[in-house]
């Protein structure tokens, strides 16, 4: 009899098992996924506010127009910085001076700083009102977009505080 029984309960233990497994086999791919997913957003920053501030100059991103007005609500003159993508002495104060801290922590209190690629974008129509001989070509423009200084080349964070102080003072 139990014989007759196992032979019974096999067939459905095993159509049990068959219709189960698929789903089983689902079930765990998808749970691995979400776990996946779940410890790489953990490790990911989710939003601006959470990475973290990077030394330095921290240029402004948006038009001429928009830094303009800003540079008005705020009462602070715009730092532009007026370069080229093959410029090598632009390339150099990327990755040289604008990351100074303490360049960063004067600019940033005291300027709209704009990077504006003169040959790309906004840069070709600025160049009618703001010319320049060589790249880079730093200016400092009041809020109604008067040169207050221009200067050619590359300079040192040094150099840049104190062409920053002498804006300033003017």
């Amino acid at each position: 009899m139990p014989n007759s029984l196992d032979k019974r309960l096999f067939p459905a233990n095993f159509t049990l098992f068959i219709l189960i497994n698929p789903f089983c086999l689902i079930l765990m791919k998808t749970l691995r996924l979400v776990v996946l997913l779940l410890l790489t957003g953990l490790t990911l920053p989710t939003n601006a506010s959470d990475e973290p501030k990077k030394e330095g100059i921290q240029f402004f991103h948006g038009t001429w127009k928009q830094a303009l007005a800003k540079a008005k609500a705020e009462n602070k003159m715009i730092f532009l910085d007026a370069y080229t993508t093959w410029c090598g002495p632009c390339k150099w104060m990327q990755t040289k001076s604008f990351p100074n801290k303490q360049l960063g922590e004067f600019y940033n209190s005291n300027f709209i700083n704009v990077k504006m690629d003169m040959e790309s974008g906004e840069g070709p129509r600025l160049l009618d009102r703001y010319p320049v001989e060589g790249y880079p070509t730093l200016f400092f423009i009041d809020f109604e977009g008067e040169v207050v200084i221009k200067e050619g080349g590359a300079k040192t964070p040094e150099q840049l505080i104190a062409m920053g102080k002498e804006a300033i003072a003017q």
